[in-house]
């Protein structure tokens, strides 16, 4: 696929559940929680220095391929419905930073530095930072 995309100049669209796949392929990245964009930066940037507390626990989970280093434990908590979501900030229930603001409202996709945006009311505050 990167083959031919150099190439031939193609562009995808790649829809995958595993980031370490979309690492390897694509040049920009949107991570999405409940049919969501949370965040969407280009690719080596979110690698690097995730922003949202969901694509950091999504990078965090992936099992390590070197011996001796185990995988950190998966989201606590059960995901919402998409059907009925909570209010505010639908990740919320779920996040390590979340604070009475993000249960009223729900956080617009912003631009953070250059071109990465992050729905998130905290993000780039030294609690997300890596």
């Amino acid at each position: 696929m990167v083959d031919l995309q150099e190439k031939m100049g193609l562009a995808y669209l790649f829809i995958a559940h595993d980031l370490r796949v979309v690492e390897h392929i694509s040049d920009r990245v949107a991570v999405m929680y409940l049919g969501r964009i949370v965040e969407e930066a280009p690719s080596a940037e979110l690698y690097r220095e995730p922003l949202h507390p969901y694509t950091r626990a999504l990078l965090a989970s992936t099992p390590s391929t070197r011996p001796g280093n185990p995988t950190p434990p998966a989201l606590s908590g059960e995901a919402p419905s998409p059907t009925h979501p909570p209010s505010g900030c639908s990740f919320h229930p779920r996040c390590l930073y979340a604070k009475d603001t993000c249960s009223r409202s729900e956080p617009e996709l912003k631009e953070i530095g250059g071109d990465h945006f992050v729905a998130c009311f905290f993000a780039g505050q030294v609690g997300l930072k890596k």
